[in-house]
């Protein structure tokens, strides 16, 4: 995509819109057949009646492509993305100045949609259903309602906590899709085709190193790719041999599982500390001196879904998955 088609109202470190390794179309979008499926046939339909695209919400864990996608649509239906925050959006009169700004067809992207204050809400529903913003000038008896037309738009919104959004916003969105974590497979071609836009020389077996310890997010896959080309600079010539990868993760005490410190802290104080549980979040996080949300939001799901940690009406308990794999890597 070129930068052209796109606009933002964050800061640029905030965006973070690492242009280069994003693909650039559904074909070059892996590891999530079954949403790419779907946008492959809403987008031709809008194209072959010309009309714009409905309004989309994806939804699923950070860093598996949610605004990557936005992208990508933005580029098959070519027209002009927009990209912002649910945070960003503070006042009725931020949300009017993005909305009137957009052209025919065009699509404003917000990431995190869930953090969006209710009030704003209220204004985007006449937006999304009638393409009209109605806007509240002055106050007290003087206060009257003036309607602004709006160019025919597309939202997507993406979000982390599809629980968090409130029933009337998800029921106006036409198209509503999950992104689940992706297999080392899909993770490995993902880091393939990243080494040769970065141009960086990775064996197969190195790049399927990474990607089982990526624990299925392509985010976290090119983090530590680059962390990988590093090391192997600094230690090996610059040479990523399969080796090499293994050495430089362990070095991040990453372990074949995609565990990372964290996460094997929490399973040995469940596991040492309290005989496999149950325990509550609150006397882990005290224990771990983190914070709740980081432990429950953060680390929790990925434990979860190795099938290490469940969680129970009476607190968190580790499987016997958790204690295989204690025993294994300590």
């Amino acid at each position: 995509m070129e930068e052209r088609f796109i606009e933002s109202s964050l800061k640029k470190g905030d965006l973070a819109y690492e242009l280069p390794l994003r693909p650039q179309s559904l074909a070059e979008f892996q590891g999530q057949a079954s949403v790419s499926e779907r946008l492959e046939v809403v987008i031709g339909a809008a194209r072959h009646r010309s009309e714009p695209l409905n309004h989309c919400l994806f939804s699923g864990p950070p860093g598996l492509g949610k605004t990557t996608l936005a992208g990508i649509v933005a580029q098959a239906m070519g027209t002009r993305l927009t990209v912002t925050s649910g945070p960003v959006i503070e006042r009725a009169g931020d949300l009017a100045g993005l909305l009137t700004n957009l052209g025919e067809g065009d699509i404003l992207f917000i990431d995190e949609i869930h953090r969006l204050n209710r009030t704003i809400e209220e204004y985007l529903y006449p937006a999304m259903e009638n393409f009209a913003l109605d806007l509240l000038i002055d106050s007290g008896a003087n206060a009257r309602s003036v309607q602004v037309k709006l160019n025919k738009f597309t939202l997507i919104g993406a979000t982390t906590r599809f629980g968090a959004l409130s029933a009337p916003m998800r029921s106006r969105f036409g198209l509503v899709l999950r992104l689940d974590y992706y297999e080392p497979e899909p993770l490995k071609e993902i880091l393939l085709r990243s080494s040769r836009i970065l141009d960086i020389a990775l064996p197969e077996e190195a790049a399927r190193a990474i990607a089982h310890r990526s624990r299925g997010t392509p985010r976290i896959a090119n983090n530590l790719l680059r962390w990988v080309r590093d090391f192997a600079q600094m230690r090996n010539g610059s040479m990523i041999t399969p080796p090499v990868a293994r050495e430089a993760l362990d070095m991040l005490c990453i372990d074949e599982t995609g565990l990372d410190e964290m996460d094997k802290k929490i399973l040995r104080v469940i596991i040492d500390n309290y005989e496999g549980g149950p325990v509550g979040l609150g006397t882990i996080a005290v224990a771990l001196g983190e914070e709740r949300s980081t432990i429950e939001e953060v680390y929790e799901p990925y434990l979860i879904l190795r099938g290490l940690l469940k969680r129970t009406l009476r607190g968190r308990e580790a499987t016997p998955l958790a204690y295989q794999h204690h025993q294994r890597f300590t």
